[in-house]
């Protein structure tokens, strides 16, 4: 994953750096009055690849029954807001509330009977990441950035989840953790277009074991992770 990043991260920078400086000096720049802003705003559309890390209970390997537990990998989209705050030439400060839907399922194979399932585990969080953005000098109408913050989610249907169904798997409703990732910023004559790419993941246990249920006494902790590609289109 984070190897992912960082190939992303070097793309980012020859394709900002391959361009010669007299091309740069000759296009117009747009938007020059914007670099000066003490804030702006912006929305923010995005695409996710979410998951689980899974730790396995002790009682896994005791027991003949559920003979494998993983964690499988989903596709979702984002919707957010964004406030970006002017801290200096190179460091901004941005909040990026979403609304994020996910779906960190979990696969089950099972030996007594014999059978596959999938447990899905679909979620809509409130996420509040709050980063430090490391911005390089305008190339032309281009420009090279960097974050790196913590955030807060808020698991919209945990509670409901858990009354709809008392077999599945509980997940508690709040969880914290981190963000790193890079992107472009391409400047435009009357907004910026912004992708991005960032790894979102989970520092605490959202797993609420209980023993009485087979699915979810295999585990002893989960942990999200979420691969996150945006578009931010910022005035």
């Amino acid at each position: 994953m984070f190897n992912l990043l960082r190939n992303a991260l070097i793309l980012f920078l020859f394709m900002f750096l391959w361009k010669p400086s007299y091309v740069c000096a000759q296009q117009m720049m747009n938007m020059e009055e914007h670099d000066q802003k003490p804030y702006y705003f912006g929305i923010t559309l995005a695409a996710n690849n979410s998951n689980f890390k899974l730790y396995q209970a002790p009682v896994f390997l005791k027991q003949d029954s559920i003979m494998v537990v993983e964690p499988l990998k989903t596709v979702g989209f984002n919707l957010g807001l964004l406030a970006n705050a002017r801290l200096s030439q190179y460091f901004d400060l941005r909040f990026n509330p979403n609304l994020v839907f996910a779906s960190k399922n979990l696969y089950y194979k099972e030996n007594y009977p014999v059978q596959e399932t999938d447990q899905k585990i679909e979620s809509i969080l409130l996420s509040f990441p709050l980063q430090i953005k490391f911005k390089s000098d305008r190339i032309g109408n281009m420009r090279v950035y960097t974050i790196a913050g913590l955030k807060y989610d808020y698991d919209l249907a945990a509670s409901s989840r858990a009354r709809r169904d008392d077999k599945l798997v509980k997940i508690r409703t709040s969880d914290y953790g981190y963000e790193i990732g890079a992107g472009f910023e391409f400047y435009f004559q009357s907004f910026i277009f912004s992708p991005e790419f960032k790894v979102s993941n989970g520092f605490g246990n959202v797993h609420v074991k209980d023993p009485n249920l087979r699915y979810s006494n295999v585990i002893d902790k989960l942990q999200s992770r979420m691969l996150v590609f945006s578009i931010h289109l910022e005035g």
